[in-house]
């Protein structure tokens, strides 16, 4: 048995009761074949895969708050700090009822490859609770959030872990766990990224991950001969990620006609307004069925009660695919749709929203397929240069953040492109960032020793 499948079979044993991490490592470690047998003695002896599919440290915690009723409530808490080679613990605090430990595995193992391609000091980790801040209170909120990091605050700092928002952890949410942080610490650090701009917090941030989304997707296309400019997309999702790349697709002369929540999805032939959609989602905080009210063109229809998934984003004829939802919520009967409906390319916006039988398929099809941990990058690309504003007691103009952004992008796709061609396997995207993030990681790991 090779070192790959014997550590896979290790991993698989050891975390039985946790799928999401299991696809994320086998995932990585499929594509990773080639770069470990070539250095197959030099990893065993060193058990690179052992430790680089290990957290360095798991934190779970109890956290008791009081809601406007007066009724103490209780959720758990995680940090995972996966591994810090090439620089502080980086990665998004989720809040939803969903979040697991073994989900905030598969988050933090995908943040360390991720970071390690955005070429900023930065080293993977994730956290979060299975806190739903929907339909709570203002006051409600902030009780949970000191709460929080009244724990959190003991594990965390400019320089071992710097968090950031996530799903369910917006600029409020991290207002107010740096309030605390400041009041329990005494000290004023960039210790969080996402902050207000009053006090830390980075122009175009908000914009990042999106923008970066399509900025990556750019780039793939041009460099496979293909103009964005008079593509139509389908995006899921609805959230912050869903709706700068909604904006940005705009600017470059491509058409979004889709993009979903959890209740529904709408389809706008004339192309989705994103200020119509950021009011909606980021103002008023309700359901997407109230777009049709402005847009009397767009169809709105509803999900399941229960359905996660966005089947029917991904049925309407487009030319690119950009999920920007949660985790595993393209599966091969979605690939399928795109495919025969003509989709050129995919790229994810979200982690990992696409499963291992949709990547193959659409790869086996000739899809270009942009994996989240290259195509997302820019939101945690952007918490970096962050990061570098609050070490250097700075402030950056939007366009100074938004065209460090924009080169980054363009050299994580020309380093995801390199890497796979170095291997012989030229257009595979999802091979060749694992491979350019695992190199720099295990180079780093290497040269500090058995820690």
């Amino acid at each position: 048995m090779s070192y790959v499948d014997e550590v896979l079979e290790l991993v698989k044993e050891k975390n039985a009761s946790e799928p999401l991490f299991i696809q994320a490592v086998t995932e990585v470690f499929e594509s990773l074949k080639p770069v470990i047998e070539a250095n197959e003695a030099l990893y065993r002896r060193e058990a690179i895969l052992e430790r680089i599919t290990e957290p360095e440290r798991q934190i779970k915690f109890r956290v008791p708050w009081v809601d406007d009723n007066g009724q103490v409530r209780v959720n758990t808490g995680y940090r995972v700090q996966f591994n810090s080679a090439i620089g502080p613990y980086k990665g998004g605090l989720r809040l939803d009822k969903s979040v697991t430990l073994g989900m905030l595995k598969f988050l933090g193992f995908e943040q360390v490859f991720k970071n390690a391609l955005t070429t900023l000091p930065m080293g993977g980790g994730k956290g979060g609770c299975d806190f739903d801040p929907k339909g709570k209170s203002d006051r409600e909120i902030m009780a949970f959030c000191q709460s929080f990091m009244t724990e959190l605050c003991k594990h965390i700092g400019a320089d071992t872990d710097v968090p950031a928002g996530d799903l369910g952890t917006g600029g409020r949410e991290i207002g107010y766990m740096f309030g605390q942080y400041k009041r329990l610490k005494n000290v004023y650090e960039g210790v969080l990224t996402g902050k207000g701009l009053t006090f830390g917090g980075s122009l175009a941030r908000t914009e990042a991950t999106g923008y970066g989304l399509l900025y990556f997707t750019k780039e793939m296309l041009a460099c496979n001969g293909i103009d964005i400019a008079g593509k139509t997309a389908a995006v899921s999702g609805s959230g912050n990620v869903a709706i700068y790349a909604i904006q940005k697709a705009e600017q470059m002369g491509a058409k979004v006609v889709t993009c979903s929540d959890r209740k529904g999805w709408i389809y706008d032939p004339e192309g989705v307004d994103y200020k119509i959609l950021k009011d909606i989602k980021e103002v008023k905080r309700t359901s997407l069925a109230e777009y049709v009210n402005y847009r009397p063109n767009a169809k709105y229809t509803a999900k399941a009660e229960g359905d996660n998934m966005d089947h029917g984003v991904w049925t309407v004829k487009v030319d690119l695919a950009l999920p920007c939802g949660r985790e595993n919520t393209i599966d091969l009967e979605d690939a399928k749709n795109l495919v025969a409906n003509g989709v050129t390319a995919v790229a994810e916006g979200a982690n990992m929203p696409t499963n291992l039988e949709a990547t193959k398929y659409f790869q086996e099809n000739g899809v270009l397929f942009a994996p989240g941990k290259a195509s997302n990058a820019g939101g945690v690309a952007t918490s970096g240069l962050e990061m570098s504003q609050n070490s250097e007691r700075l402030s950056w103009s939007f366009e100074e953040v938004d065209a460090k952004l924009h080169d980054i992008m363009v050299s994580i796709f020309h380093a995801a492109d390199d890497a796979a061609k170095k291997y012989g396997m030229e257009g595979n995207y999802v091979a060749g960032a694992n491979i350019a993030g695992f190199e720099k990681v295990v180079n780093a790991m290497l040269a500090q020793g058995v820690c």
